[in-house]
């Protein structure tokens, strides 16, 4: 009779009295962490999406000077903020199914808002923040087991 004294891998993916491999959990639920993250790309998304429509109104020449440097930049206004808000929506969307791109887009956008957060000092600390937690969020160990699985 084999299988039954150890010859075999037991509930902790070892044989019997070794040690339980950690490194194989694989969690069946989304991590809190995850959909937080996913959460708050999507409102910076929404926001960005929002002043791109502002942009269009009769406010659209001091956004674009705030956001280019000269008025009447209107329409590189309008494609900066979409392109930011496809940069926090398509990772929003595809990080909430475990798509692994997704996780290091939002670690790269993160990334890159901390450093122009940092740039920015003392205005930009509700966006350091912001950028600062998403960065947490994403490398925290139970998004990282998450996303090794799939």
């Amino acid at each position: 009779m084999t299988g039954q004294h150890g010859d075999e891998p037991g509930p902790y993916s070892g044989l019997f009295g070794s040690v339980p491999d950690s490194y194989s959990y694989r969690p069946a639920v989304r991590p809190k962490q995850v959909t937080i993250a996913a959460v708050i790309s999507a409102g910076l998304g929404a926001m960005c999406l929002l002043l791109a429509v502002l942009t269009l109104t009769s406010a659209g020449d001091q956004i674009s000077e705030v956001l280019t440097g000269s008025r009447g930049n209107t329409p590189v206004a309008v494609a900066a903020a979409l392109v930011c808000a496809f940069i926090y929506l398509v990772p929003a969307v595809y990080v909430r199914k475990r798509y692994a791109w997704a996780r290091y887009v939002l670690i790269g956008v993160a990334a890159m808002g901390i450093a122009g957060g940092l740039m920015a000092l003392p205005a930009s600390l509700l966006g350091l923040a912001i950028h600062v937690a998403l960065l947490i969020l994403m490398l925290q160990r139970p998004t990282k087991l998450w996303f090794q699985h799939r």
